[in-house]
């Protein structure tokens, strides 16, 4: 395969995120409005525009594109000069201030193993960003979980981040192979590829944890079981995603339905969702609508030239 056919391949996962963090964003509302728009199936009144899920995806698909790999120095300043091009794109208070620190000068692999007290941060950010990588180097998982890890690293030194990571990755490439191939899978053999390439870590248990989920348990139960993000952490947000991508997989379009009907961190779920389903679904079956309405990151000012 060419350089060129693997960039459209990370180009079309970051549409999916870009489109699954703009819908998902459009749902952050008063509670009970909101749930009456997702049973309707009513996109409330949006802009449209993604937040720092798909800036942070666009740097890292651009580093692919450029330099087919991942520089982490590169990478970490293309970080820190997007988060500076606009401040309100939704950056969580840590990655703000690692970002912040980087900007000043400040060494990003000391900073990033030294917030929470040294312990690194576990959160859900270094998996929303990911998936570009598994699109590109979808027939090499090795290089998936090494690109992954070092794109990680830069804020989520710590091992549940790093995995939460890897794991959205590698259920990219393994989405990819899958329709490149025209395999067919069963939801819980998709899990269980992505689990045996995960180091132990609370994720992977939570991850292995789905596949005992059936996909008609009330979503409030698979809430309680699986997380929906709320506390911001990737063993609280990747295990949904991926039980949710793993039953939607080349139905790009109830996958985000499903993604953003557990709540929670909506944008962030729908994009990581989005970047993995949007690899095993035909590009016409995705609203035409959603496509024409998003946010452009073809001409975002976050682009690097």
């Amino acid at each position: 395969m060419t350089v060129n056919q693997r960039i459209e391949l990370a180009n079309k996962s970051l549409k999916g995120v870009s489109i699954g963090d703009a819908f998902g964003e459009s749902f952050f509302g008063q509670t009970d409005e909101m749930l009456k728009h997702i049973q309707e199936r009513k996109i409330p009144s949006t802009s449209w525009e993604f937040t720092d899920d798909t800036v942070m995806a666009l740097a890292v698909y651009d580093q692919l594109r450029i330099n087919q790999g991942i520089d982490q120095d590169l990478l970490a300043a293309q970080f820190v000069t997007n988060h500076e091009k606009d401040l309100n794109r939704g950056y969580g208070a840590t990655a703000r201030r690692i970002l912040r620190e980087i900007g000043e000068g400040g060494n990003w692999e000391e900073i990033s193993k030294g917030v929470f007290e040294g312990m690194g941060s576990m959160g859900n950010g270094a998996s929303m960003r990911v998936s570009p990588i598994g699109a590109y180097f979808y027939d090499d998982i090795s290089k998936v979980k090494e690109l992954a890890t070092k794109s990680a690293e830069i804020t989520h030194s710590n091992i549940e981040g790093v995995t939460g990571a890897i794991a959205v990755a590698v259920a990219t490439a393994i989405a990819t192979k899958i329709k490149l191939n025209n395999e067919t899978i069963t939801p819980i053999e998709f899990i269980n590829k992505i689990i045996a390439e995960l180091p132990d870590t609370d994720t992977k248990s939570k991850i292995n944890k789905s596949t005992s989920v059936p996909y008609s348990y009330n979503i409030e139960t698979v809430k309680t079981i699986l997380g929906n993000g709320t506390k911001i952490m990737v063993q609280d947000t990747v295990p949904f995603s991926i039980w949710c991508a793993a039953h939607n997989l080349g139905n790009f379009e109830e996958a985000i339905w499903k993604a953003v009907s557990i709540l929670g961190d909506r944008d962030t779920i729908c994009a990581i969702v989005g970047g993995i389903t949007m690899m095993t679904t035909d590009e016409d079956k995705v609203p035409k609508e959603w496509v024409d309405s998003v946010e452009d990151f073809e001409t975002s000012e976050f682009r690097t030239k």
